[in-house]
């Protein structure tokens, strides 16, 4: 079956077009509308759109800029002169300035009228975060204490697969979350009831 000759796309019923397979069909939409044959190319839109992947899936756009250079927390706390009590478990610092670093899920991030603000610690309540009771969960409600008092901090994005529920920002599993040290963010930590949270700066 011939899809690309000129001059023959015009004689197509919609029920020979309805036939077709759907390869076959988006050739013949590209060929109709290649000889501007906008009646035969709007049936053929018509009977993709009707079936399942009928369209081809777009293609994603690619990033405009500079690739974003991932490393991991260690190396992201000593780039900007912090200090960690665990390399392992820490995810925020305090600074020789009293600047408190704090390590974000950039994929916890939750947005309300263009405030943008990422959780940092919940109390352990019949098992819901059990990861708040543990050094690391503890150290976590200092730094948030501390930057409540001073009314900022800073913080880093973390990228990576999500921690287990109960978890904090990707901090257990085997596949460790790798920190966009370049980007630092201003944030005002809030306290809302027993929760911490980090809201992000304009």
């Amino acid at each position: 079956m011939s899809l690309v000759g000129r001059g023959r796309v015009a004689k197509w019923s919609r029920e020979q077009i309805d036939r077709l397979t759907t390869p076959e069909l988006r050739a013949l939409l590209e060929n109709a509308e290649r000889l501007k044959e906008s009646e035969i190319a709007a049936v053929c839109g018509e009977i993709l759109d009707a079936r399942p992947r009928g369209r081809p899936p777009a293609a994603r756009q690619k990033r405009v800029g500079p690739a974003r250079q991932l490393v991991s927390r260690r190396k992201a706390f000593e780039m900007h002169g912090a200090a960690p009590a665990s390399r392992l478990w820490s995810l925020g610092a305090v600074r020789a300035d009293g600047t408190v670093m704090l390590m974000l899920d950039a994929d916890q991030a939750q947005r309300v009228e263009a405030v943008q603000s990422y959780p940092l610690w919940a109390p352990n309540v019949d098992g819901s975060h059990p990861w708040s009771d543990s050094p690391a969960g503890q150290e976590r409600l200092g730094h948030c204490r501390t930057a409540l008092e001073r009314g900022a901090a800073e913080g880093l994005l973390m990228y990576g697969k999500r921690a287990a529920a109960g978890a904090p920002p990707k901090n257990a599993g085997a596949s460790r979350p790798l920190v966009d040290a370049a980007t630092v963010l201003g944030l005002r930590v809030e306290q809302r009831g027993e929760e911490y949270w980090a809201v992000r700066l304009p």
